[in-house]
C-alpha cells in the first residue's frame, strides 16, 4: 500500500472529524485518525524495509557479476601466462637471441 493512498483516507478522516458537532463524534474521528495515522506509518515503515531489501539484492548481484568478471579476467591473464611461458621456453631451447627463460629469467644473447 503505497503513502499516497494511505494519506488520503487519513485527510478525510481529519476533515469529518473537524466538521463533527459532538464530543462523541470528535472523539471518533480523532481515534480514526490516529489509526489513520498508524497506518500511514506501518506502510511507510513497510516501503522502507522493501526499498532497502531490494538493495541489497541489487548490491548483491552487481558484486557477484563483478566477482564472475574477476575471475574469468584473471582465469584469462593466466592461461596467456602460461601460453607467453611454453613460447618463450621454445624459443630459449631454439636458443633464439632475446628469448627470456620463464625458469631463471635469464635472456638469451
Amino acid at each position: 500500500m503505497t503513502i499516497r493512498r494511505l494519506m488520503i483516507p487519513a485527510a478525510m478522516i481529519l476533515a469529518l472529524g473537524a466538521a463533527a458537532c459532538t464530543q462523541a463524534e470528535q472523539q471518533q474521528a480523532e481515534t480514526e485518525a490516529q489509526a489513520a495515522g498508524n497506518e500511514i506509518e506501518a506502510g511507510a515503515r513497510d516501503l522502507g524495509e522493501r526499498i532497502e531489501y531490494g538493495a541489497t539484492v541489487a548490491g548483491n548481484q552487481i558484486e557477484a557479476g563483478a566477482m564472475k568478471a574477476a575471475r574469468a579476467v584473471e582465469e584469462g591473464a593466466a592461461e596467456a601466462a602460461q601460453n607467453l611461458e611454453e613460447r618463450q621456453a621454445r624459443s630459449v631451447a631454439e636458443g633464439q637471441p632475446g628469448a627470456v627463460d620463464p625458469a631463471t629469467g635469464q635472456r638469451v644473447q
